[in-house]
């Protein structure tokens, strides 16, 4: 069975939070060019008209502290680029070198788009170092920022009208397109998560795209740990079986 376009994690090694990489065009180019980025890069500026509200990247006014290799952000992975230390600078006000979740919140807000609390939540639980609180460093905030790059240009790619959402039929291409064959019923139940209880079809914003994504990615890759063969199948005790699924249902309640 095929998980999708990605190296299978080795049995030993604890989920590291990720994004698919982009696949190749197979197919005539869509509107804009897929956008993906690494720690060296500068915040993602969007080909999105700025009235969608996400795609801008933090000014390099001087409202930000200046970048410093010293201090308490020496953590930064080698090559960071200076705007992504700024955006962190800006929000860990106390200089404590972590930020919470109301300041990722306010941060990926000016990088990205306006993220609801629920995904921030998530992004926390799954991007924190596994004996912190919930709260963020450095080297977390760039390995979260890059892999929120890869998810928007996704997000950009599969887009197709332009609107600014994401539509069930959608988020289909854009999870088969990066190798998740993801069924119907479980795309449906998914999706039902966002219903504002009015029948009408659920649009997603990117902040819920990425929700989507990491929870289809990172039950997957936990599920992969399991099924050593990639038969499709596992044999998992109930403990072992909680403790895969719960986290991805409650952290962003």
């Amino acid at each position: 069975m095929s998980y999708g376009r990605y190296n299978p994690q080795s049995p030993s090694q604890s989920y590291a939070p990720s994004a698919p990489e982009l696949p190749a065009y197979s197919s005539p180019p869509p509107h804009s060019a897929a956008y993906t980025q690494s720690p060296s890069h500068a915040p993602p500026h969007s080909s999105y008209n700025s009235s969608h509200g996400y795609g801008q990247a933090p000014p390099s006014s001087s409202g930000y502290p200046p970048s410093s290799s010293g201090g308490g952000y020496s953590s930064f992975p080698p090559g960071t680029h200076p705007e992504v230390i700024r955006a962190f600078q800006m929000v860990d006000r106390d200089q404590s070198g972590f930020i919470d979740e109301k300041e990722l919140q306010q941060v990926l807000t000016s990088g990205f788009q306006k993220f609801n609390i629920g995904t921030i939540r998530l992004l926390m639980f799954l991007f924190k170092h596994p004996n912190e609180p919930l709260r963020v460093g450095p080297k977390e905030f760039a390995a979260l920022w890059n892999c929120l790059g890869h998810w928007r240009g996704i997000f950009e790619r599969y887009d197709k009208d332009r609107s600014g959402k994401i539509d069930p039929l959608e988020l289909r291409d854009a999870l088969y397109g990066i190798g998740y064959a993801v069924p119907g019923s479980v795309l449906q139940l998914l999706l039902s998560k966002y219903s504002d209880g009015t029948g009408r079809r659920v649009e997603l914003g990117f902040d819920s795209f990425v929700e989507c994504g990491m929870i289809i990615k990172g039950l997957t890759d936990k599920f992969k740990e399991k099924d050593t063969r990639y038969t499709g199948s596992a044999t998992l005790s109930y403990d072992a079986f909680m403790s895969m699924v719960i986290p991805f249902l409650v952290s962003y309640d």
